[in-house]
């Protein structure tokens, strides 16, 4: 015996599955705004004795490649709005960087720019207190969302 659904039971389906989606739907950023603040900025290089055994892969899962501008973060700037793949711009250096990995957790309000394995340029970096201004979504207010 074959069961063949009724069109009231196919409209009661669609509806279902058009909420769910709806449900599950990431709200659109409205825009982008930059925020900046102060950091202690460092800088290291994919090598095994500054990382681990596996340098060129971060914390994030992404694969260092020199010449790239990538940035690490520490793990409180992550609430901060410094997610992965943020757009960040560091006082000091010319174009924008991508945050590309975390550091470990007993660091804060620090970043770590990669180098490469340039490690004459990384010393030559030092440790410095920067500015950095980095691009955040500006998210759409429930009130917005409502009236859409």
């Amino acid at each position: 015996m074959t069961i063949v659904p009724t069109n009231q039971c196919k409209c009661f389906l669609l509806v279902v599955a058009l909420l769910v989606l709806q449900c599950c739907k990431k709200e659109e950023p409205n825009g982008y705004e930059w925020k900046t603040m102060e950091v202690t900025a460092t800088a290291y290089n994919s090598l095994a004795y500054q990382t681990s055994s596996n340098p060129h892969i971060t914390a994030f899962g992404d694969s260092l490649k020199p010449g790239l501008r990538y940035i690490a973060v520490s793990r409180n700037l992550l609430n901060e709005g410094l997610t992965h793949n943020t757009l960040v711009k560091v006082e000091g250096l010319e174009g924008t960087y991508l945050v590309k990995d975390k550091m470990n957790r007993r660091w804060k309000n620090k970043i770590d720019i990669y180098m490469g394995t340039d490690v004459k340029a990384a010393r030559a970096w030092g440790r410095r207190k920067v500015n950095i201004s980095y691009r955040v979504p500006i998210l759409k207010d429930s009130s917005e969302v409502q009236n859409d």
